[in-house]
């Protein structure tokens, strides 16, 4: 699995280094080492994992945009923060529609709604009601703004009219360590099976998928608590504009084979994140269209450039 870009040589030569937007230990970071460590196999070289986070997710994205080498030895995860850049920043750094080389959708993350396993609220319902029967009382976390997570509490309170107040961390081990803490009240993110059940840490009252979580199956989704709404934001890799089609077929067919890796298989389980395979051409196609969605979602809630 090689390919032989103009300038010369095999692809690749060299260890590939794959931007994480996310701190170290939160689930994107532990699900795409894994799909690192899988993917190198094929690969024939290391692929060494880099974290870069801050920015909802987007700092991958502003490193390929801003002098990375399109030779396929720079590549990132992409969030669907990412396509929100543009909408949401006074002064974006990147276009996605332009910028960038699409290489491969892998899955996406279905996210839910964490609080203590202390709390005083059982269901998410409960959890509702006190938010609004105590305007701006209730603090949750999330990655930042602009990320899914705060998109969809900014939905869930729009519709239910409710007033919670948003507090934006580097990642959903940061915000899940101040929820543990007690310096606020639930999170927004991903929902770890091994860390919400009876003996665990926290307890989840919602999740954020069409179906029901697969290791949590008496979770409700906020379709069956009456919210209809559905959030299972899809990620990728991607790599600067204008990298070479057979650098990006090597890459591209790495990744693909990391999806059938046990290991990677069971930690996707693990949070949740269903396989939303795309190839390239496929992904590129897909970007575009949401991100018509993104601006027409983000215009009617108005949320403006900071």
């Amino acid at each position: 699995m090689q390919a032989q870009p103009a300038a010369g040589g095999a692809f690749p030569e060299r260890p590939v280094r794959l931007i994480v937007p996310y701190p170290p230990g939160g689930p994107t970071d532990l699900v795409m080492r894994a799909f690192a460590e899988a993917a190198q196999k094929p690969l024939g070289q290391p692929i060494v994992v880099e974290n870069r986070s801050g920015a909802a997710g987007t700092m991958g994205g502003q490193l390929l945009a801003t002098g990375a080498r399109p030779d396929g030895y720079t590549i990132a995860q992409m969030p669907i923060t990412v396509l929100r850049h543009r909408f949401l920043s006074a002064r974006p750094v990147f276009d996605p529609r332009t910028d960038f080389t699409w290489i491969i959708q892998l899955a996406g993350y279905q996210f839910g709604v964490v609080v203590r396993a202390d709390a005083p609220w059982r269901t998410f319902q409960e959890f509702l009601d006190h938010a609004k029967a105590n305007p701006g009382a209730i603090e949750y976390g999330s990655p930042g703004v602009g990320s899914s997570l705060h998109i969809t509490m900014t939905q869930i309170a729009e519709m239910k009219g409710i007033d919670w107040l948003h507090v934006p961390f580097r990642g959903t081990a940061a915000s899940t360590n101040a929820l543990l803490g007690g310096q606020i009240a639930a999170v927004a993110g991903s929902i770890d099976a091994g860390t919400v059940g009876p003996d665990g840490p926290m307890r989840a009252l919602v999740s954020w998928g069409a179906q029901r979580h697969r290791r949590l199956p008496d979770l409700p989704t906020l379709r069956e608590v009456g919210i209809d709404l559905v959030s299972d934001s899809p990620y990728g890799i991607a790599g600067p504009k204008g990298m070479d089609p057979g650098v990006v077929r090597v890459l591209h067919d790495a990744f693909k084979a990391a999806i059938d890796d046990p290991g990677v298989r069971s930690l996707l389980e693990r949070y949740d994140m269903p396989v939303l395979y795309l190839n390239s051409a496929d992904y590129a196609a897909a970007v575009l269209r949401q991100i018509e969605t993104e601006e027409r979602l983000l215009a009617r809630l108005g949320l403006r450039p900071e």
